[in-house]
């Protein structure tokens, strides 16, 4: 038909064009650009099938036919999977793509993120705040998302609280405009705190190692040949070996690796709470410091006009140069609170940056507020009630009855497993069959596991001494915080019930008495720096109670991003199941 071997290229060209003008839906150009990609891959293929095709043409007619036929029907077959896998993965991949949380804009300064039921508190809030922590609903994954963890009847007792584990992704990093809130902030931090998934798969890994302690040996089955160079006389014998436990000890190996899992669980909550006290924290500081820009910003106001009221009033003959100086010198001072305060806000937002586990974190105002109502606390009823429910005392807890399991265990290694082999097979040299029965058990006569049970003795006495020091620190960390706590409280109701007011009156009545001619400038300009001084103390009170009521809130926990405790064990007990010796 007049068809050469350049034209392929040709087609190419063309595709090229249509590749540089096409315009149409994103699936759709995905396809096409699909599509172009392996037509230019097959392009060599296409010029060398039609070579060939032309010189089997030049010498034997019917086999360019049927040649032809074979390589149109494999081009044919190859573009359709190529394009439609283009498409599946195409499709895929704006699946995948679909943002998890979606923003309501800048709606009253907050956007919509799944949260779930905070932390419990200990002590009664003291204060409407917007704190509330929040935990992920994903159930624990293995890191190769193919693989799926399979737990017997025996092991759902804390099954539920394996579900509440999550290994988040920290790559993503969400988009934060206008304000946000102390809430959002935890979420962000709960799901992407390296420490909360280092946790996370550490309590995954107690399960697993508790899975493997529970199962049971493998048989052996094996062949046998006796006196096989006598032909005749030879025997063959099929056999099977199993060894049986005793004494419980698999089930007691679970007992162990199981409490285990449970303080591994609790160090996990213990950590959650370590991140959310320490967000709050911070969340409380940058607010106050907030604040307290807000008053600069509305002092400096003042002092600008005062400066240039002095200034005006000198030019008049009414005031003097030291007027003007002190004026000057208030506005250096309120300009260089306000440099402070802002380098102060931007290092605790890179601090909380670093806490939530998102890098460069978009700065946004924040949007809460500073308590002003104040209760009395009964520290003593409150340390118990702390050490009774933090998750801190209990994986310290969890530990004293490993070690009495693991005590319980070391007890029964001394009794033997029994092994059993059993093997039918047949004599040649009598012309019969044979069945052979062996039993065997090792004699505990030179190791009884003595050093074993002392080890396990001597770690009960040494988890429960770290039980008692555990309580002793959450009592001495509670004492610091009832310090802060009480002495915010002290100041709170002082500067609210008297500084304050009396602050505020003195500003008025020296603005009444300098229109009257009774009091210098200079005491006006000292009236206001009180009111002004007062009520960034005022608001630093309100920020340390703040502050306190949000780490006893936390059971005293801090460091979410020190280094975590991996107490996951392993399966040794296992092996040492089946190697009595």
């Amino acid at each position: 038909m007049g068809t050469t071997a350049e034209d392929p290229w040709r087609m190419m060209i063309s595709l090229e064009t249509l590749k540089a003008n096409i315009s149409i839906q994103p699936n759709l150009m995905i396809v096409a650009t699909r599509f172009i990609a392996v037509c230019e891959s097959i392009g060599p293929a296409i010029i060398t099938s039609t070579k060939f095709m032309k010189n089997c043409t030049d010498t034997n007619g019917p086999t360019f036919n049927f040649r032809s036929i074979t390589v149109g029907l494999i081009i044919a077959a190859v573009i359709p999977l190529e394009v439609g896998c283009a498409v599946n993965s195409a499709i895929s991949q704006n699946k995948a793509e679909q943002p998890g949380i979606v923003s309501s804009g800048i709606d009253g300064g907050k956007s919509e993120r799944d949260t779930s039921t905070p932390p419990n508190t200990v002590a009664g809030k003291a204060h409407d705040s917007t704190a509330k922590g929040s935990q992920t609903d994903s159930s624990i994954r293995l890191v190769r998302g193919e693989s799926q963890q399979h737990e017997s009847s025996a092991l759902r007792p804390i099954q539920a609280k394996l579900e509440n584990i999550s290994l988040n992704p920290v790559d993503e990093e969400p988009a934060l405009n206008g304000m946000i809130t102390l809430q959002e902030l935890e979420t962000l931090a709960l799901e992407n705190n390296p420490t909360i998934s280092e946790l996370a798969a550490s309590t995954q890994k107690a399960a697993g190692y508790r899975n493997q302690v529970l199962t049971r040996p493998n048989p052996v089955v094996g062949y046998q040949g006796q006196q096989l160079a006598d032909r005749g006389t030879d025997q063959h014998l099929a056999f099977i070996e199993r060894e049986f436990v005793t004494g419980d000890k698999l089930e007691l190996n679970q007992r162990v690796l199981n409490a285990t899992l449970c303080a591994q669980l609790q160090e996990l909550e213990a950590q959650r709470y370590r991140v959310t006290t320490d967000i709050r924290t911070r969340f409380y500081q940058a607010l106050a410091i907030q604040k307290q820009i807000d008053l600069i910003t509305e002092f400096s106001t003042v002092a600008e006009k005062g400066l240039k009221f002095a200034e005006l009033r000198k030019e008049a003959g009414e005031g003097s140069q030291v007027d003007v100086l002190q004026s000057q010198i208030l506005k250096s001072e309120v300009h260089l609170a306000k440099r402070q305060a802002n380098a102060k806000l931007a290092a605790i937002w890179r601090e909380i940056s670093a806490l939530a586990g998102v890098s460069d974190l978009p700065f946004a105002r924040l949007d809460g507020t500073l308590p002003t109502k104040t209760d009395i606390v009964d520290w003593d009823g409150l340390a118990a009630s702390l050490v009774a429910s933090s998750p801190e005392y209990s994986a310290a807890q969890d530990r004293i009855s490993r070690a009495h399991a693991a005590l319980q265990r070391q007890q029964v290694q001394p009794i033997p497993n029994i092994a059993v082999l059993l093997g039918a097979g047949v004599d040649y040299g009598t012309n019969s069959g044979m069945l052979n029965l062996q039993v065997g058990v090792p004699l505990p006569v030179s190791n009884k596991n003595l050093g074993n049970i002392e080890a396990a003795q001597a770690e009960i006495c040494r988890a429960q001494m770290e039980a008692q020091r555990i309580q002793n620190s959450i009592e001495a960390r509670l004492a610091i915080v009832s310090k802060e706590y009480d002495t915010a409280v002290a100041a709170i109701e002082t500067y609210s019930s008297d500084i304050l007011p009396s602050a505020s009156s003195s500003m008025k009545l020296a603005d009444q008495a300098y229109q009257a001619g009774e009091v210098a400038f200079l005491q006006v300009l000292s009236t206001r720096k009180t009111f002004f001084d007062s009520n960034l103390q005022y608001i630093n009170a309100q920020s340390q109670f703040a502050i306190a009521q949000a780490k006893i809130d936390g059971f005293v926990l801090t460091g979410a991003l020190d280094t975590v405790r991996d107490d996951s064990g392993d399966a040794s007990l296992r092996d040492l199941t089946f190697s009595q010796q």
